[in-house]
């Protein structure tokens, strides 16, 4: 009890930091800053409010205790209807503590770039890809979030070959990030004849937004080129250069987006684009170098990088990390997804648990 008091207070010391970080004028200019700040605090307030009640209640706790022992018998017994009302809600509150003060991912408030890819499986692939991100839409849409395509490259079958798009709305790195990896499909192509179930794959990489704050680009290490935009086939499909492709030079990474008539627009979304590859580059840098010493401790444990199938003739959908098996397939693609992340969410916290106290 005590750590969580001051816990609490250390949270409480925090948000007065913040909130008055938020009305200095020189902040206020700065609107990446000022965003930044905005959500740090934001993602304290589910913290504060549960401390405060949770220190309303050890002192509500405190006065009934005193008045068990009251000469009055029916004050001492509204005491014990007290005190037992006020115990239950304790340990709620302390569940809801535990939650709150366990380590958080620094992103998890973040926004999220979603990148879909068709893998193996020619334009049964590129079909499944548009499934993916029409599913993802879905969610995004029960959520309240706002998608926004950034760069995309269609089949003349009406799929994708590649989508990426940026999801917009609060929590959303939380919701999404054990989301990449390979997505394998078991489905008859409508253009099987024979009625074969065909194997095809989709991966899926899942970044958090980088924001201008959250790390420095030099200008002079890009290599910007402009181009006209082409559709399914490589038919130009405008008169002026609008496509935009950047180049980070000393990373290798290239982005291309041509999607909007405007090379302005084009420019921005690509460097939306850079900047959350860039930034997950050295966030799994950093994780690989962890995952190299804790390996050298306890061991490799690597898993096949498939991560879920969906099996259409069975209405199966399966999450090999977790073992979860849902057999609503139509409800998943529809965008039902909250079940199944919430499984898959809840398997990796207990993992990451089970790898924290074992060394």
């Amino acid at each position: 009890m005590a750590d969580y008091l001051a816990r609490i207070a250390e949270s409480e010391e925090r948000a007065r930091e913040l909130e008055a970080q938020l009305l200095d004028p020189e902040i206020a200019r700065q609107a990446g800053e000022y965003q930044k700040l905005a959500k740090a605090l934001g993602g304290l307030r589910p913290l504060l409010e549960v401390g405060l009640r949770y220190r309303e209640v050890i002192e509500q706790l405190e006065d009934s205790r005193a008045m068990l022992d009251d000469s009055d018998a029916e004050l001492a017994e509204l005491a014990r209807a007290e005190v037992e009302e006020l115990e239950s809600e304790h340990l709620v509150l302390d569940e809801k503590l535990a939650d709150l003060l366990r380590p958080r991912d620094p992103n998890d408030d973040k926004n999220v770039v979603l990148e879909i890819r068709a893998g193996t499986g020619g334009d049964e692939a590129a079909l499944f890809a548009a499934d993916l991100f029409r599913m993802y839409s879905r969610y995004a849409d029960e959520l309240g979030w706002r998608v926004d395509p950034l760069s995309s490259s269609e089949t003349a079958g009406g799929g994708f070959k590649e989508i990426i798009a940026l999801f917009d709305g609060e929590a959303v790195w939380s919701r999404l990030k054990w989301e990449r990896g390979v997505h394998r499909v078991q489905r008859v192509p409508t253009t099987e004849a024979q009625g074969r179930i065909h194997t095809s794959t989709v991966t899926v990489a899942v970044m958090p937004e980088a924001e201008e704050v959250d790390l420095d680009i030099n200008p002079n290490d890009l290599r910007i080129d402009v181009m006209r935009a082409s559709g399914p086939g490589g038919q130009s499909v405008n008169t002026t250069d609008s496509a935009v492709r950047i180049t980070h030079v000393p990373t290798g990474v290239v982005v291309q987006c041509q999607d909007e008539k405007s090379q302005h627009k084009n420019k921005a979304k690509a460097m939306t684009v850079l900047r959350s590859r860039l930034y997950a580059f050295e966030q799994q840098k950093a994780a690989d170098e962890r995952a190299s010493q804790r390996r050298s401790q306890v061991g490799s444990g690597e898993r096949s990088e498939k991560i879920r199938t969906y099996n259409f003739p069975q209405s199966r959908v399966t999450d090999h990390r977790a073992g979860v098996t849902l057999h609503k397939l139509e409800a998943v693609m529809e965008g039902e997804l909250a079940g199944l992340l919430d499984a898959v969410a809840s398997h990796i916290a207990a993992k990451e648990e089970a790898d924290r106290e074992g060394g």
